[in-house]
């Protein structure tokens, strides 16, 4: 007989939730985390400058070689977009001088900067609007040619692409994206298929230790930094030391206001003061000893 004060027993409910013993972490059992943001993940990389190839720290407003202020600048799209590609000038070396809407400045403290003894400070400028390009010599001590013919100062005239301006003696021709000689784009996506370029082989040689530097003709910049024509491993060498000009009639050399100076025959260079060199002259940069060789 039951007692109805005694406890029972009960009897297993399907229905009713049982406890159960605690879950036991797995060392090896793999466990999902979350997804990370594209806010979390930042990239940090040096910020090279699309006028003078300095690679400058991350952050830089301004670029610590030239001083390109770089939110004037047209980088490439951060998801992939194309640049916008302006026209540019192109020096005897191939290095790009890239020109923005509106007035550009060209001189040894202009917009184009170019480090030639022979070029004036504020030398001509070049404008960029709806009608096109103008040219436009400032008044420059040494002048300026367009296509063989000299300019008269502060008269603008139109430029195209291919022309050839010379600056003080200082080269260069202006380059127009979309002219023909620039690389073909068709409606594939694909870049069309050029010509190799042909190498010419070297004009001259600076030379010294176990050292053997190429010399193209025109100018070739050298220094401490990779980007320069001519590299020079040495920590007493400035970044962009100096230019050596090959032309027809001699080989110059040209100290940019380096750190440490350029001596030839044991004579300190002044900056921006171009000189001829021979293969007899004994050049000093840093603690390197160079000489020219001629190819």
């Amino acid at each position: 007989m039951n007692d109805p004060l005694k406890t029972q027993a009960l009897s297993a409910d399907p229905n009713r939730t049982q406890l159960g013993a605690p879950p036991v972490a797995d060392p090896n059992k793999t466990v999902l985390g979350t997804a990370p943001t594209l806010n979390a993940t930042v990239t940090i990389k040096p910020i090279q400058c699309p006028v003078c190839k300095t690679f400058n720290p991350a952050g830089m407003m301004f670029c610590i070689e030239c001083g390109l202020i770089f939110d004037r600048a047209l980088p490439e799209d951060a998801f992939g977009a194309p640049a916008v590609k302006l026209p540019c000038l192109v020096d005897q070396s191939g290095r790009e001088y890239p020109l923005r809407p509106g007035a550009n400045s060209i001189g040894r403290e202009g917009d184009v900067l170019i480090s030639d003894g022979r070029v004036s400070r504020r030398h001509a400028q070049i404008v960029m609007g709806d009608g096109g390009l103008t040219l436009e010599d400032l008044g420059s001590t040494n002048g300026t040619v367009l296509n063989g013919n000299k300019l008269q100062p502060n008269a603008a005239v139109s430029i195209k692409a291919g022309d050839k301006m010379s600056f003080g003696g200082f080269e260069m021709a202006l380059s127009v994206p979309g002219a023909s000689a620039a690389t073909q784009v068709f409606q594939s996506n694909k870049t069309a298929a050029v010509d190799a370029p042909r190498l010419e082989p070297p004009a001259a040689f600076l030379v010294g230790g176990n050292l053997r530097l190429p010399l193209k003709l025109g100018i070739n910049t050298f220094g401490r930094k990779a980007d320069n024509d001519v590299q020079i491993p040495d920590p007493y060498v400035s970044g962009r030391h100096g230019t050596i000009e090959v032309a027809e009639d001699g080989i110059y050399l040209t100290d940019m206001g380096s750190t440490n100076g350029t001596l030839v025959n044991e004579a300190k260079l002044a900056p921006q003061q171009k000189t001829k060199i021979t293969p007899a002259d004994e050049i000093k940069l840093g603690g390197i000893t160079l000489k020219l060789e001629r190819a």
